[in-house]
């Protein structure tokens, strides 16, 4: 059980910790790959989806109605399920408006607006937000990376990788507002990497506060809300956002991708 603990908070860490992958990748380019972005957030889109719905919403209903029997196992993976939903939408609520996560931020958006007045003030401030923002959404990430790494390692390791991808643009959107309006790569790279720890510092909380009380009851309904906090951030952030990075069809060939190697993954495993 310890080994299970350590490698589901390496995962978590791991996972964080790509929001400064982001962030350098922003400091060596002077334009955004929009198409490698759009397809990678839909290919995480798939892998969050495919897993959600196939593995664990069908594990929490397994573990769920085999210890309340049916229907109330069923009524309890819904209720779990929607919780999850409704957990990661109400904390997207709260974030305030300019560091808002899901807004897409080109590099070369950031320059024109630090050519325009006052705009090193409006980036600073964007960037700062957004940091913020995105520490405050990565904590029920990591809690639900952890949860699903403790009960099954491969499914952990596969919506690890798919937050991983979803952190990289993250990482962009915080440290190029800030490094264009203070020109310091340290405090823009800094703060990216920082907001990355929330992704730990959920699995920590998960562990501290959840773990006395596991149970088969426990770990269903956590599972089910695993698999709703992936479904809203796939439909809510990642499509939309991949989309905006490119109108074709690429994000819905990265979703399918993502599909196919979580399908065969399972299928291996």
């Amino acid at each position: 059980m310890d080994g299970n603990i350590l490698f589901a908070f390496s995962l978590t860490l791991m996972a964080g910790l790509c929001t400064g992958i982001g962030s350098l990748l922003a400091f060596f380019t002077s334009r955004t790959n929009t198409k490698f972005l759009s397809f990678a957030l839909g290919f995480s889109a798939g892998v969050m989806i495919y897993v959600s719905m196939v593995e664990i919403f069908f594990k929490a209903q397994v573990t769920l109605t085999g210890a309340l029997g049916s229907p109330a196992g069923n009524w309890a993976t819904a209720a779990g399920f929607f919780g999850g939903m409704l957990l990661i939408a109400a904390i997207d609520s709260m974030i305030p408006e300019p560091g808002n996560p899901h807004e897409v931020k080109k590099v070369e958006d950031m320059v024109t607006r630090r050519n325009k007045t006052g705009g090193e003030t409006e980036l600073l401030k964007m960037g700062t937000f957004t940091a913020l923002a995105i520490a405050i959404h990565n904590f029920p990430e990591g809690m639900a990376t952890f949860t699903a790494a403790l009960q099954d390692p491969a499914l952990g390791v596969a919506i690890a990788v798919a937050i991983a991808i979803h952190n990289i643009p993250e990482g962009v959107a915080i440290s190029v507002p800030i490094y264009y309006a203070t020109g310091d790569k340290k405090k823009a790279f800094k703060l990216s990497f920082f907001s990355g720890l929330a992704e730990p510092l959920g699995a920590l909380a998960a562990f501290l506060i959840l773990m006395p009380f596991l149970n088969e009851i426990m770990f269903g309904v956590m599972f089910a809300a695993v698999a709703g906090i992936m479904i809203f951030i796939s439909l809510d952030e990642l499509l939309p956002a991949a989309k905006k990075y490119d109108e074709t069809h690429l994000p819905i060939y990265g979703l399918m991708l993502g599909m196919a190697v979580m399908a065969v993954s399972l299928i291996l495993i």
